[in-house]
């Protein structure tokens, strides 16, 4: 029988997070938390990340989960609580597991109308892989095994445990204080998905005439760049990525076909797509965006559907399937090859080589021309020298808008694995620059985060948290006084007169980002832009770059259903 240990719920919580490897906690204080505060502080190494928003702290979390591969911890205090839900939404949407961590008043007392009390199990069990309260210190160790497996098997997502303010100073004896340790990294199971299935998605691979595998972020999250890479290049398939799973594989190597949808999808990967005979759909749950409102593959009935996945109710959902894998993408296309280099053997096929195609879409882009109106800069030339010089282990954040248009599909990422960050899932302002600071607590590169006006009036307060992290980072402010997206859509697809809902006032955000500490410039000209971006990556600090942009009504980015109104109404577009 395993010895006795006595601890109170504080150090159980501390305990069980050291045995799964954590070794930072993103959150924020409150008074139903000081009681794990005045543990942590005298007995455990494991970082706080003290942020100045609960939503900034969720974001961090996910952002740094994506980038580890281990599943991030965040806390919140009970008058704060709600402010999670924007990053445990996106985590949930995401595939992302975070154990959320919400202290609450004693329970019941919400009943008595006790100050920040709400049924806090209630409110995340539907962005939760799963939702519960510790009622007693006994339970913890329990608890915390469970999450950590709920959280990081099958398709990852976020656990929610409600802990009682009591709950932190209560003692018991304790003879479970153990952890699983496949549970401490995701995925933590790899099942591969059915034999004969596979096989049967060998041979319609085999007998199309134009396949094309499209990889959503269920590529990264299983780590199967590689994989992918060798069965595309074994059987001749170029691969498309979802904006999400851009970097799935280098985007230039002869097979990549870069971002497709309608997020950062560039006409000549579309085309391909829409002309391909098959499509093999790898960790996707084929959302609207990443197939521009499910009409990107034309008409479903004249093309053949493959689709592997983790979770079972992604396959088929939105496209007639020939065959569906239930699966782990890595397990289940290693397997594949096994199959195809034994039963295939001496297999050859036409050599594809999409690079030329992909530098003259490139190229026209870049040398497009567009006149930019009065006072704005191109930020198509924003991302061609931000590609340029970018270093090969920079982290990029982005966020719905002007901001992660351009570099979705400009930028390319010439090394496998999750470097570019955003928040399609759900789309919510206010991603780029959290992420970027999760991201900068899980690498040692150089963080970029691309952002908005609309975006960054939600998290000027994290400005602070940037700066005293002492981290890398730099925000590129992509201003034009508007709630941009918004105000495109309305005007382009519904001829609604939009600025009375979207345009607010002009903020000076560099005396804004200098209160703060940043290291700060504008781009004015073209020609600034390279010495501008290459001082500022090269500075280990905070730093804030503003660079005024069109708004998306003015200057068309590649977004399908706004390109084709914009070629109707002989509007300026890039595509």
């Amino acid at each position: 029988m395993a010895e006795l240990i006595r601890m109170n719920g504080a150090q159980a919580l501390l305990r069980m997070l050291e045995l799964h490897d954590v070794t930072h906690v993103f959150g924020l204080p409150g008074e139903t938390t000081i009681g794990w505060y005045k543990e942590w502080r005298a007995n455990s190494d494991i970082e706080f990340v003290l942020t100045r928003d609960e939503r900034t702290a969720s974001y961090a979390a996910e952002a740094y989960a994506k980038i580890t591969g281990k599943p991030a911890v965040l806390e919140a205090p009970s008058p704060g609580v709600t402010h999670c839900s924007p990053g445990i939404t996106e985590a949930f949407l995401s595939s992302v597991p975070v154990i959320f961590f919400s202290s609450d008043i004693p329970i019941n007392q919400d009943k008595r109308h006790g100050l920040t009390g709400v049924d806090q199990t209630a409110l995340y069990d539907s962005i939760c892989k799963e939702s519960f309260t510790v009622t007693n210190v006994r339970e913890i160790p329990f608890l915390l095994r469970r999450a950590f497996r709920v959280a990081t098997s099958g398709r990852p997502a976020p656990v929610h445990i409600r802990i009682p303010i009591n709950i932190f100073g209560e003692e018991a004896d304790l003879n479970d204080l153990y952890a699983e340790p496949e549970y401490a990294a995701y995925p933590a199971h790899r099942p591969v998905a059915d034999h004969g299935k596979l096989r049967g998605a060998i041979d319609a691979l085999l007998s199309a005439k134009q396949p094309a595998i499209v990889c959503g972020q269920g590529g990264l999250i299983s780590k199967a760049g590689d994989v992918i890479l060798e069965l595309a290049e074994l059987l001749q398939i170029p691969v498309g990525t979802t904006t999400p799973g851009k970097g799935t594989i280098p985007e230039d190597h002869p097979l990549a076909l870069r971002v497709i949808g309608a997020r950062g999808g560039m006409e000549y990967s579309n085309q391909y797509v829409h002309d391909a005979d098959l499509i093999f759909f790898i960790g996707s749950n084929t959302d609207s965006a990443a197939t521009d409102h499910w009409k990107l593959y034309g008409d479903p009935q004249n093309k053949t559907f493959l689709h592997l996945d983790i979770a079972e109710a992604h396959i088929g959902n939105n496209f007639p399937v020939k065959i569906g894998l239930a699966g782990d993408a890595r397990a289940s296309l290693a397997y594949m090859l096994e199959i195809l280099k034994s039963e295939h053997p001496g297999l050859t096929r036409p050599r594809i080589d999409l690079t030329q195609t992909k530098r003259t879409a490139l190229d026209k882009v870049f040398n497009a021309n567009i006149p930019m109106p009065e006072g704005t800069i191109s930020p198509v030339k924003l991302s061609q020298v931000l590609d340029r010089i970018m270093p090969a282990d920079a982290i990029v954040t982005s966020e719905p808008g002007v901001s992660a248009i351009y570099p979705s599909a400009l930028l390319t990422f010439r090394e496998a694995g999750r470097r570019y960050i955003t928040n399609y899932s759900m789309g919510a302002l206010g991603y780029a620059i959290p992420a970027g600071l999760g991201a900068s607590y899980a690498t040692e590169g150089p963080i970029i985060s691309l952002t908005g006006d609309g975006s960054i009036g939600f998290v000027l307060g994290d400005m602070e948290t940037v700066k005293r992290s002492g981290k890398n980072v730099t925000i590129i402010l992509n201003r034009n006084d508007s709630f941009g997206w918004i105000r495109g859509e309305a005007i382009l697809l519904d001829d609604v007169d939009a600025p009375w809902t979207t345009d607010f006032g002009a903020v000076d955000y560099l005396k804004v980002a200098e209160g703060f500490g940043f290291k700060t410039a504008r781009i004015t000209s073209e020609d600034e832009i390279e010495p501008i971006l290459t001082q500022a990556i090269s500075n280990h600090g905070a730093n804030f770059i503003e660079i005024m942009v069109p708004t998306q009504d003015k200057i068309i980015p590649f977004v399908p259903n706004w390109v084709r109104v914009a070629r109707t109404k002989n509007l300026p577009h890039f595509y």
